[in-house]
């Protein structure tokens, strides 16, 4: 139950952001990044893509055994989205001029980090684990 809750909440997440980066990178862009060029949109439509196919991969893994051994492609690409998407905006945010309307993605992205991190080193919880042999 806690996986397939948590691909679907990130397929959720991704697709919502996907599809405002889509439809409205030319808004949504200036608005967040000062002095962003309008003419630039096409980089937000281009992100727009990368995490709607994730979105996708999430909500077709949400019924899937993730963890450890169980899922790890999909493990791992949602760990290194998440990362390094945090890490992004975490160090715009503590450059000069960075919004502060940012800092709720960040923490977003650091709890999806810690599942998918857990999720990847620990396995998944309720599958019995083998006895050590030798």
């Amino acid at each position: 139950m806690i996986l397939s809750s948590l691909s679907g909440i990130s397929a959720l997440l991704l697709l919502i952001i996907g599809g405002i980066l889509l439809f409205a990178s030319d808004v949504v862009l200036p608005a967040v990044i000062p002095d962003f060029p309008a003419a630039a949109a096409w980089l937000g439509q281009l992100l727009a893509g990368a995490w709607l196919g994730m979105a996708a991969l999430n909500w077709l893994q949400r019924t899937a055994t993730l963890g450890g051994i169980y899922g790890r492609p999909t493990v791992v690409a949602n760990l290194v989205l998440y990362f390094i998407s945090t890490l992004s905006l975490l160090r715009a945010l503590l450059g000069p001029g960075g919004p502060p309307m940012l800092w709720f993605a960040v923490v977003i992205g650091g709890v999806m980090v810690t599942a998918y991190g857990a999720l990847l080193l620990r396995g998944p919880p309720g599958v019995p684990k083998l006895p050590a042999t030798g």
